[in-house]
């Protein structure tokens, strides 16, 4: 059966591969993004909602419209922004936007649509193993560990709150992907990563909800 699925930074890396995964699978997709990508736009199948920037509000009650009253069966929150904050080199403005759109954009994403999820509707919430306090053994990247860190509170809080109305929330890391983000260094590819999350995805029930995993199902630590 077709399924609607949502996915936020649709237009590259994890996001596109996600987008090609789940058309390939014949569900409906819903790509929400800043700007289009030539290959989002070349990808059949796909409907783009482009001029959507995750953090601004107005932005987000036009992605509502645009969804209408259409029942969302799997919300993928993916886009983040990633910057490297060290000791002596603090960002303070590029922290904060870290914090705004990887931790508190997925929130606004969610609340503006919980008018489209029902029972069995799933939420995934693309985070990070850096956001993992008991995983941090080299330091660094500020902002986007404590972003990360907040993304999987948040998670796991909306789990709670989304178990009576019988939606699922999975807290999911990539992987070391091969993306813009970093620089194509990352050990995996983006399809690679997109069919580990995919397989976490289809997994999750309300019994597992709130966890936290590696795309490739290891259980990770808090």
């Amino acid at each position: 059966m077709s399924r609607t699925v949502l996915i936020t930074g649709a237009n590259r890396g994890i996001g596109f591969a996600l987008c090609e995964h789940y058309v390939n699978n014949g569900d409906e997709v819903l790509a929400v993004c800043r700007t289009p990508s030539e290959q989002l736009s070349a990808l059949s199948g796909v409907t783009i909602i482009d001029g959507v920037d995750v953090s601004v509000a107005e932005d987000l009650a036009r992605l509502k419209s645009a969804v209408g009253d259409k029942n969302i069966d799997i919300l993928i929150n993916n886009a983040g922004i990633l910057s490297n904050e060290s000791l002596g080199a603090i960002d303070v403005e590029a922290i904060e936007k870290q914090f705004m759109v990887n931790a508190i954009a997925p929130i606004l994403v969610t609340e503006a649509l919980m008018a489209n999820l029902s029972a069995g509707s799933k939420v995934a919430m693309i985070t990070s193993r850096m956001g993992s306090i008991a995983d941090n053994g080299s330091g660094g990247y500020y902002g986007y560990r404590m972003s990360k860190t907040a993304l999987n509170m948040a998670g796991v809080s909306l789990a709670k709150d989304l178990a009576p109305k019988e939606i699922a929330v999975a807290l999911l890391h990539p992987g070391f992907v091969q993306t813009d983000m970093v620089n194509h260094a990352g050990d995996i590819s983006a399809n690679t990563a997109a069919k580990g999350l995919v397989q976490r995805i289809e997994e999750l029930t309300l019994e597992t909800s709130g966890g936290f995993w590696h795309s490739n199902g290891e259980s990770l630590p808090w």
